[in-house]
């Protein structure tokens, strides 16, 4: 295989060298002068010699200078392969140096002390070259050398701690603390080199020490100076880098904290968490952080990180504590700095999820008393600012509805009169506060009186029929209409609340739908257990649906600008309604039936969504996108990662070329290359046809099942068809000028190489193995020579565009 590959190079080379050569012979036709067009003198107009102009020759431009920039193509085709090349001959020698130290030529402790030794020299010399006369007027050989002492201090710790255990815990915790206060003051002393290896050591320290050697508690305190210790120097310096740095590295060690540390120990980091958020969002701007998004992350990755703790406590009252109290942070923070609005939205939008979530777990926690205080928070903060902007409205109707709704969908057996009724007073507050603005657009107007028409209609539905629900809003909506005097468009907004209601009513089913997904994508491969009975999903979910779709189809007016909302809504209810009497056929509850059809019913469903995708492509662009990004994601997702044939049992079939397997694939790629303008259709129709070409050689090897160890025939029928597959798209690529094809096969060449000599070489050792490694980087230098043939610019003086600008 490497003799073949050596040649697919040199073949590469030749015909890269032949095309340069035709370029070049175009362009010199096109540069060639063309002889001027002599016009006869009648035609020439008679200019007396006096007042004939006089044209200044033009004055020659300065060549601008400009940074070369590097595309895709040029890095994986040029660059990457030289760069990977030359980093597997320093692996190489690595493993000739690892070779020399478990001969035992030098102990740990000399190891050490060499490396201690390295780290304060070049502390020593960071000083020095601030003083010295020939490196002082260059600031960068100071902050080179001083962020590298750094990193050498905290990769000495690294040794002596964790690889060697030459120091103990404790006394490791104290060095890694005085290692990052020393790289705060060379920070401050040089500059952002040293800020940067200062906060990637001080970050990855505590993993040299062990994240728990003195507690958790400890490391809190630790991360919690260390990270205000950083924003304080990022306000002095402006450095507004510096700060989001620090405030992600700090979020991602709480996330880590949290998957770490048993639930006992979680209230430490609660408190972290609501400290962090409102440390970083009150230093974001002073470090010079201007945008919106980015000065409210702090408050977001927080509340996002708490939901995330709240089930780890058992939807305790801590955890809705934490919970609530941050979310009153972000409002009070969002009412002194209106940049900060998005967290307060976001905060009532998560408090929803946070409500669903412990509904479900439905264990006697503290979620349902707790729902009227967080609808109070956010229904009082919201309504009482509701006049600044239509975005406070938003925070009273999100975080005052969607708790109370999440808990009536989550047991919808249950009736709250009290809730409803308090709910019916926060949306009657709200449209008072607004009562003077009869405009339809006006949130907090529309929005109160809506939200007093659910509640009323709830409350009255609660004690009426079946078949009148629907009206119970109407009515309550048309006297709070008549009343207030809205016009057109707002009446349209309310004809939101039957649809409401409907869903409320198959609020079960839809449940139990939602249920069966969420088996099915952590790859349950018996989701069809879960789902509803047919006969539910029909009249509850499929047939309601259609009628609605069909209405907004024939009534634009309906439903106002909550259209954007309702008919996606119900377009994937009516998929989902579909989805379930699709799953009806095969009806796969045990595990035989899964692995005779299981891999069949999945390849229907997902053609059965790139087909609709295809032929909507034409007349709905929007909808049929998203069936085509539904079919490709299921394939991605179930076929290629979770469920795939090879490693879970599933029968695709036993003719080599007419398998499941590879139809499936092959009409996949074949569509998707059909439809002339989807994005990156060269790209994955070539992705699909190399999955497709691989299952073909696994089925060649197993038959109908896939599953079972690879044979060494066909780990080297893998590299011959990547390798083959690569020489055609880049062929391809070439000819009909696709940078996308080019790249493509430019990254399967160098995956190529890369197996050859890393797996399917993985069983030599020792010196063979070394010169695996040689040969690697050889080669793969050698493609990055080959293929700069292919890149070389243009003269200046060529009118016609590099070939790489192709598309």
């Amino acid at each position: 295989m490497t003799i073949v590959l050596l040649l697919a190079v040199i073949a590469l080379s030749v015909a890269l060298a032949r095309l340069q050569r035709r370029v070049v012979a175009l362009e010199a036709r096109l540069a060639a002068p063309t002889p001027p067009i002599a016009l006869p003198e009648a035609a020439a107009p008679a200019v007396p010699e006096a007042v004939r102009p006089r044209i200044a020759p033009p004055r020659p431009r300065l060549p601008r200078s400009t940074i070369p920039s590097i595309d895709f193509e040029t890095l994986v085709g040029s660059r990457l392969p030289v760069w990977i090349g030359g980093l597997a001959l320093v692996v190489g020698g690595i493993f000739l140096v690892r070779l020399s130290i478990e001969a035992g030529w030098l102990t740990p402790a000399i190891r050490t002390a060499f490396a201690a030794a390295f780290a304060l020299a070049l502390l020593i010399g960071s000083e020095a070259a601030r003083r010295l006369p020939a490196t002082h007027d260059d600031p960068r050989i100071a902050q080179v050398l001083a962020g590298a002492g750094i990193a050498s201090a905290y990769a000495t710790l690294y040794l002596a701690a964790a690889l060697y255990h030459l120091v103990d815990p404790l006394a490791g915790f104290a060095i890694m603390l005085a290692i990052t206060a020393l790289g705060l003051f060379l920070a401050l002393r040089h500059g952002p080199p040293t800020a940067v290896m200062a906060l990637v050591g001080g970050f990855a320290a505590p993993l040299v020490a062990g994240y728990d050697a003195a507690g958790i508690g400890a490391l809190l305190v630790y991360l919690g100076l260390f990270v205000a210790a950083l924003l304080s120097l990022a306000i002095v310096r402006g450095w507004a880098w510096l700060a989001m740095s620090a405030l992600v590295a700090a979020f991602g060690w709480a996330g880590l904290l949290i998957a770490l540390v048993p639930p006992d120990r979680l209230a430490g980091i609660g408190a972290f968490l609501v400290t962090l958020a409102i440390g970083g969002s009150l230093a974001a701007p002073r470090a010079a952080i201007e945008r919106r998004w980015l000065r409210a992350a702090p408050l977001l990755a927080a509340l996002v990180q708490m939901l995330a703790i709240a089930p780890m406590l058992d939807f305790s009252a801590m955890a809705w504590g934490f919970y609530l109290t941050l979310s009153a942070a972000a409002l009070f923070l969002a009412w002194r700095d209106a940049a900060l609005l998005p967290a307060a939205i976001t905060a009532a939008i998560l408090v929803t999820l946070l409500t669903a979530a412990g509904m479900v777990q439905d264990d006697g926690n503290a979620t349902e008393s707790m729902v009227p205080l967080a609808m109070l928070i956010f229904a009082g903060a919201g309504a009482g600012l509701s006049r600044r902007s239509a975005g406070w409205a938003r925070v009273a109707l999100i975080g005052s509805i969607g708790p109370l709704l999440a808990t009536q969908l989550c047991t919808p057996w249950i009736a709250r009169p009290a809730l409803w009724l308090l709910l019916a007073l926060a949306g009657a507050a709200l449209a008072w506060r607004h009562r003077d603005r009869s405009g339809a657009g006006d949130a907090g107007l529309v929005g109160g009186i809506a939200t007093v028409a659910l509640a009323v209609g709830i409350l009255l539905a609660i004690h009426l029929p079946a078949p009148w629900l629907a009206l119970a809003p109407l009515a309550a909506g048309g006297v709070l209409l008549a009343t207030l005097r809205l016009d057109p468009v707002a009446i349209g907004r309310l004809a939101a609340l039957p649809w409401l209601l409907l869903i409320l009513a198959a609020s079960e089913p839809i449940a139990q739908i939602g249920v069966a997904l969420g088996k099915s994508l952590g790859f349950d491969v018996f989701p069809y257990a879960y789902l509803p009975r047919a006969a539910d999903a029909a009249t509850l979910i499929l047939l309601p649906g259609i009628a609605i779709l069909t209405a907004a189809w024939r009534a634009p007016a309906l439903f106002a600008s909550f259209r954007r909302v309702i008919v996606p809504i119900e377009i994937v209810l009516t998929v989902l309604g579909t989805y379930v009497l699709l799953k009806q056929p095969f009806a796969i509850a045990t595990l035989p039936a899964f692995e005779a059809n299981g891999f069949i019913e999945r390849v229907l469903l997902t053609d059965l969504a790139l087909l609709v995708g295809a032929v909507l492509w034409q007349r709905h662009r929007r909808l049929a996108t998203a069936f085509l990004t539904l079919g490709l994601a299921r394939l991605t997702w179930y076929d290629l990662l979770g469920l795939n044939p090879v490693w879970i049992t599933q029968a695709v079939g036993p003719l080599p070329l007419l398998n499941a397997a590879t139809l499936h694939l092959g009409f996949a790629a074949a569509l998707v290359w059909r439809l002339s303008d989807f994005p990156r259709r060269s790209l994955i129709a070539a992705l699909l046809t190399l999955a497709a070409t691989l299952a073909t050689i696994r089925q060649l090897a197993h038959g109908t099942l896939l599953t079972g160890p690879v044979s060494t025939p066909e780990n080297w029928g893998y590299s011959a068809a990547m390798l083959g597959l690569a020489i055609v798209w880049l062929w391809r690529g070439l000819s009909v000028g696709s940078a996308d094809l080019r790249r493509f096969g430019l990254a399967l060449l160098t995956l190529t190489t890369l197996k050859v000599f890393l797996i399917d070489a993985a069983a030599l050792a020792g010196v063979l193995r070394i010169l695996s490694f040689m040969g690697l980087g050889a080669a793969l230098i050698a493609i990055g020579w080959a293929y700069r043939k292919f890149l070389v610019a243009a003269p200046a003086h060529s009118p016609t565009p590099p070939l790489t600008q192709v598309s």
